[in-house]
């Protein structure tokens, strides 16, 4: 008889052992068998969830991507001009949750996945998307008709930085988010 109200729990607690497994591998050559252990339940549990290994790497990316666009929110609702909105951008970005070593690890699992599967691409099709009208929205009164080419730099940059850190010890968030903002400073005197 399966337990009343277990399943959102053990969705969640596979999403978060999909995370951690795939971070600590650093990519996702990693078994549904793993992911299952590291969450405490059976192989045929996880695949009863999800169907698939990419099925379940496409949930714990949503959720990081909803853990994403909650701290952005956040922290644009406490913004009071354009330049407080691209540091609040930048902050999350880089902030606990979003910049840590699985997370990143996660990321550049996710670029990869989404040359091969149309929804892991429509999923960073959206997330590039909100990042660009958020970063245009910012930078449209500092910098005008520039705004476009500064987004898509900004954009690149904040994707470099996790493609450095997911393949080095080179940033931590707090140097991350430094980087960024020089460069930001730099573009908008």
């Amino acid at each position: 008889m399966p337990k009343l109200g277990a399943e959102p729990i053990r969705k969640a607690a596979l999403i978060n052992a999909t995370i951690t497994t795939v971070g600590r591998a650093g990519s996702l050559d990693v078994t549904v068998a793993q992911i299952a252990r590291e969450a405490g339940m059976s192989t045929a549990l996880a695949h009863h969830y999800f169907g698939s290994k990419e099925r379940i790497f496409l949930a714990a990316m949503r959720h990081i991507l909803s853990q994403y666009r909650v701290s952005t929110t956040t922290a644009l609702k406490a913004a009071k001009n354009p330049r407080e909105r691209l540091a609040a951008i930048v902050h999350a970005s880089f902030g606990p949750g979003n910049f840590e070593r699985e997370a990143i690890a996660a990321w550049l699992s996710f670029y990869a996945l989404a040359l091969v599967d149309s929804e892991a691409g429509r999923l960073l099709a959206v997330y590039h998307k909100r990042l660009r009208s958020n970063l245009l929205v910012a930078l449209r009164p500092l910098v005008g008709a520039e705004a476009e080419p500064t987004a898509r730099t900004l954009g690149a940059l904040i994707d470099g930085v996790y493609l450095r850190a997911a393949l080095s010890n080179e940033y931590d968030g707090e140097t991350a988010e430094r980087l960024t903002l020089d460069y930001l400073e730099k573009v908008l005197r």
